[in-house]
């Protein structure tokens, strides 16, 4: 199902490229990661924002 290094992507991205990242390592369309992280962020915020900078941070860009 992974398709190699996780990384964030440069081509599918549109805030730091977690979810274009994801969804390349994973094999499935951005659409569904986005979706996820946008139904984190519904009750509050905080339970999508925190995940979403801590895989900011901690994922290397691709092509480092």
């Amino acid at each position: 199902m992974a398709s190699g290094k996780l990384r964030r992507s440069t081509k599918n991205k549109y805030i730091a490229g977690v979810a274009g990242g994801v969804s390349e390592w994973l094999g499935i369309s951005s659409f569904w990661i986005r979706l996820l992280w946008v139904v984190l962020l519904l009750p509050g915020g905080l339970p999508g924002i925190i995940p979403y900078v801590i895989c900011w941070v901690i994922i290397p860009k691709a092509g480092r």
